[in-house]
């Protein structure tokens, strides 16, 4: 599990003292902590953990953007490397065309007829993208899909 994985690599990372991993996995590790905690579970999912680690990235791209218009080339980099660190437990991204394909796929199957329905298709494509594809580009193809019907 995705979950036993980040707690080896933690150990791993504080045996070679490495700051900068071992912090990011200590502070990855203390959020699905507020997850367990919250969902009153004893251990998360490969998909809970994945929804954690991809809200961790969405926040390091936040503060990179906050980070660059400041002036502070430096911070920028550190988020930068921590947004590496999780990303490299995420699974493989889908592939422009891939999501393409889910995309007509999704429309057909909803038989969407305008923009009006972009909530059904996001649905049905995040289903089954199964957070292997970035929200923020699905979501430009199905506009760009429907603007096209």
């Amino acid at each position: 599990m995705l979950e036993e994985q980040i707690g080896k690599d933690y150990i791993q990372a504080m045996k070679d003292r490495d700051s900068v991993r071992s912090s990011t996995l200590s502070f990855l590790r203390a959020q699905m902590k507020n997850v367990i905690i919250d969902k009153k579970v004893k251990g998360l999912s490969d998909e809970d953990v994945i929804t954690v680690i991809k809200k961790q990235i969405k926040q390091r791209q936040d503060s990179i953007a906050q980070f660059e218009k400041g002036g502070r080339q430096d911070l920028a980099g550190k988020e930068t490397a921590e947004m590496a660190i999780l990303k490299s437990y995420l699974p493989e991204e889908m592939s422009q065309q891939e999501l393409e394909g889910l995309v007509a796929a999704a429309i057909v199957e909803t038989q969407a007829a305008s923009m009006k329905d972009m909530g059904k298709v996001m649905k049905v494509v995040t289903g089954k993208a199964q957070g292997k594809a970035d929200n923020k580009v699905v979501s430009e193809l199905v506009k760009e899909a429907l603007a096209k019907l």
